[in-house]
This record gives C-alpha cells, structure tokens and sequence, in this order.
C-alpha cells in the first residue's frame, strides 16, 4: 500500500509565504498524478493544483490561486510541493495531496490515494 504524507503547513501572516511537501512512501507514484486540495469546517474538498507525472502539465484553480501558488515535483525525492506565496485569511484550511492515474483532473472523485493533511492557518 502506498502512502502521501503531507508536511510544512502551520500559522503564518497574512503576505507570507509557506511551502507544502507531499512525500510518497511505500509505492512508487512516479507515474501518478498528483493533486493538492484544500478543505474547511463545512465545505466540500477543493480543488487547488494538479501536475502530471512527467511534470510537463500542470492544472491550476484560478479563481483559488491567481498566480500565488506553484505546484512541482522532483521523481528522485519522491515528493510533490506547493509554493503558496501572498497568503489570505481566506486561504486557511486543511490542505491535502492525493494521487490518480488519471489526467490533472480538478475532481476529488477522480483521485484513488489521500495523505492525511496539514494545517494552513493565515491570520491577519
């Protein structure tokens, strides 16, 4: 069974700056696409970013990320980032990484394997 561990979230200002890991374990999700989703008390999962497995295509939700976020991956560490840059209040929430052989689908539905989370608190 594979495993995506989510790190790097925590409380940072408003304007700052965090970078999101997702570290793959136990399987290997080098031909996977991988997804960053994002979801708070009472909403449904969102979706944020997706790159391909090669790392050619990447897939953005504009109205959620307008240019501040990046998403890459680098095969020999096994592990996908998300640079999250200007951050907003209204970006707190639990962020989460997930896999699918699919395309950089934007659906949840679509992705098969889920790391457990990390916290992304933005104050003012």
């Amino acid at each position: 069974q594979g495993q995506l561990v989510e790190s790097g979230g925590g409380l940072v200002q408003a304007g700052g700056s965090l970078r999101l890991s997702c570290a793959a374990s136990g399987r290997t999700f080098s031909r996977y696409t991988i997804g960053w989703f994002r979801q708070t008390p009472g909403k449904e999962r969102e979706f944020v970013a997706a790159i391909s497995w090669i790392g050619d295509v990447t897939s953005y939700a504009d109205s959620v990320v307008k240019g501040r976020f990046t998403i890459s991956r680098v095969h020999s560490k096994n592990t996908v980032y998300l640079q999250m840059n200007s951050l907003k209040v209204e970006d707190t929430a639990v962020y989460y990484c997930a896999a699918t052989l699919a395309s950089t689908t934007q659906s949840p539905r679509d992705y098969a394997y889920w790391g457990q989370g990390t916290q992304v608190t933005v104050s003012s």
